[in-house]
């Protein structure tokens, strides 16, 4: 017994001196999409070195899972101190108080490209820290379009996108004009939502919470994105975006809409052209804006060093770093910062030209649940099954429950 007190007050001892530091904290960060990438790996060495006793835990979980266990874990009372999570779930979080307001240097606000706040903002605050951002394109095999006798040129209305799409199913047999989306998936939503803006469209006004999907733009775009099923793919319903890429590879497919990082996912025979979305009637040549960001958690006791952590991942030197890194969309204008853009080709800028026509992804509390009811819109429309006003009134009615 007398051995046993003596050797624990030796070890009290020890770990007094060297076990212990009284200003040792730890940041635990989970990275959705299942990879830590070298510009988190080093903005976290950093922030370690310049605050002495801190160590930044990052976790990568793969997208199928991620946002769930962010949100259970919320829920549960033991959430993360900050998670790159899609800009999507910001409002369900901030609305049951699960993560805090932020506060984006006003120097840097002016930096970021036109709408990248509009995907991170509800009711006049900022809800994360945007790190991640896409536009869309419309990727098409100029060989099949040619085969069918149609010039390899961008269409300019959704008039020309289907006349050029119709060529193509009537003319080459065994290909579809156009790759349709219409599985129950998030990017079925999306790919609707790049029409919807490139005719005027939106879904909900996020200033003031008003949904604003019941209009004469939304049902002209659910009539057309219906419309496409004629000259697209046997049973889009079975299809999300992924699996129209692989059509193209195989040429089963002329057209379809993709992010930047199509090109490096085709096959290097396919003599490709990538050009801007076309525009509907009543707007112009726009495409839906996506960001992923950075939220920091309420209720962890680490709040104000996560927000720390946080503002320096996302400012313009490391955010720099991950968009020429991964091959994303730029997220800033980065001559303001006086950075040489890390794109300027002819490819990338079909999709930074058409950011100041973009809409962001529409914030609801439930975005299962508005995700569920769009998708629902467009399967009726892509099946026929109702006229596109009653289907586009019905999911707004639906709306108001979720926003």
């Amino acid at each position: 017994m007398k051995f046993l007190k003596t050797t624990s007050i030796a070890s009290f001892i020890f770990f007094l001196f060297f076990g212990f530091n009284a200003n040792s904290q730890e940041l635990h960060g989970i990275l959705c999409g299942g990879e830590i990438r070298q510009a988190d790996m080093d903005v976290a060495a950093e922030f370690e070195s310049a605050n002495p006793g801190v160590t930044i835990k990052w976790e990568a979980v793969p997208w199928g899972t991620c946002q769930d266990k962010v949100i259970n874990l919320a829920i549960a009372g033991d959430p993360v101190d900050l998670a790159y999570v899609g800009s999507r779930t910001l409002k369900g979080l901030a609305e049951n108080g699960h993560i805090i307001n932020v506060d984006i240097p006003q120097s840097q606000i002016g930096m970021y490209q036109p709408g990248i706040l509009n995907t991170v903002s509800h009711m006049g605050k900022v809800w994360g820290y945007p790190r991640a951002f896409s536009t869309k394109a419309l990727f098409m095999n100029c060989d099949l379009l040619e085969q069918a006798g149609v010039a390899c040129e961008g269409p300019k209305t959704w008039d020309e996108l289907y006349t050029m799409a119709e060529a193509v199913t009537n003319n080459v047999p065994g290909v579809a004009g156009i790759g349709l989306t219409g599985k129950d998936f998030d990017n079925t939503m999306h790919q609707f939502l790049n029409y919807l803006y490139s005719n005027g469209g939106q879904v909900i006004d996020p200033d003031t919470n008003t949904i604003t999907l019941n209009s004469s733009n939304a049902v002209e775009a659910l009539a057309f994105y219906g419309k496409l099923a004629n000259v697209a793919q046997e049973g889009p319903l079975a299809y999300e975006r992924s699996q129209l890429r692989d059509l193209l590879n195989d040429k089963k497919i002329a057209m379809y809409i993709d992010g930047p990082w199509g090109r490096g996912t085709h096959n290097e025979d396919l003599n490709m052209k990538t050009v801007r979305i076309p525009a509907g009637p009543q707007g112009e040549q726009g495409t839906l804006l996506i960001t992923d960001s950075i939220a920091v958690f309420n209720n962890t006791g680490n709040e104000e060093l996560a927000n720390k952590f946080a503002a320096m991942v996302t400012s313009p030197k490391w955010q720099y770093k991950l968009d020429t890194e991964w091959g994303l969309t730029p997220i800033m204008q980065y001559d303001s910062i006086g950075s040489e853009a890390p794109y300027n080709d002819d490819y990338w800028m079909m999709f930074i030209d058409a950011i100041g026509d973009g809409g962001p992804e529409p914030l609801f509390v439930d975005y299962k649940a508005f995700q569920s009811v769009m998708n629902n819109m467009i399967q009726g429309a892509i099946l026929g099954e109702g006229d596109p006003a009653d289907l586009v009134a019905e999911a707004a009615e639906e709306l108001e429950e979720y926003k």
